[in-house]
């Protein structure tokens, strides 16, 4: 656990929002099978996991790059990332899981009387089912995605959004995810950033450069700063 900044935790702290992917909840394996598929489609071999798994907080853009070598202004981008999609929505609730440590964390939030909930880039039109699928035992306050705000992430847009529907005052918040955009878009909205360490990181990226008030390498560390 690291302490990047001088800053203290906010005394009035009523709400901890997480990113989705990579923070909460462990979809890479569903993310790359999807991927796979389609490469298989292409008649393309199979990427391995550990390829894949530092590209799956990136959406759908990043998987299409790193399977296809595609970046967004190439002409066949856009369809590629459309085809992916669509097969994702075959497979995405084959197998998502609590990152460990999560479930207890939620538990002990809610026993505290804490508020949590999930701000993410994803489409509702995955989110919401996948959530659902969980059938989690700590129900959340809310759920906000990419689609539901102007502006997705780096954007402050959805966590202002979060702050509304649970009637919370962004710098009484914690937003904690995994990727640099999180961050950004924490910070932006004047919210308490914490890195989690244990999600889609990938050993080219600095996570202690972001800017962000903590990193901690396992949800049970976030227990200290409340």
């Amino acid at each position: 656990m690291y302490r990047l900044t001088t800053s203290s935790t906010p005394r009035n702290l009523n709400m901890i929002l997480f990113d989705l992917d990579g923070t909460l909840v462990d979809t890479a394996p569903d993310l790359g099978f999807a991927l796979n598929l389609q490469r298989e489609r292409h008649g393309l071999p199979h990427l391995p996991m550990d390829v894949i798994r530092p590209f799956a907080s990136h959406g759908s853009k990043g998987l299409v790059g790193i399977g296809f070598n595609l970046r967004p202004e190439d002409d066949t981008f856009e369809a590629m990332r459309l085809e992916y999609l669509d097969l994702y929505e075959q497979v995405f609730t084959r197998s998502p899981v609590l990152f460990d440590g999560v479930g207890e964390l939620l538990a002990k939030l809610r026993q505290i009387g804490i508020k949590w909930g999930v701000v993410t880039n994803k489409p509702r039109r995955f989110a919401a089912p996948l959530i659902k699928s969980m059938c989690l035992s700590t129900p959340m306050d809310c759920l906000v995605c990419g689609d539901d705000a102007p502006l997705p992430k780096p954007a402050p847009d959805t966590l202002f959004l979060a702050c509304e529907q649970t009637s919370a005052n962004a710098k009484d918040c914690f937003y904690i995810g995994d990727a640099q955009r999180d961050i950004e878009a924490g910070r932006a909205a004047s919210m308490k950033t914490v890195v989690a360490l244990w999600g889609y990181i990938d050993v080219t990226e600095k996570p202690l450069t972001w800017g962000a008030d903590f990193t901690i390498n396992h949800p049970a560390e976030l227990l200290a700063f409340i």
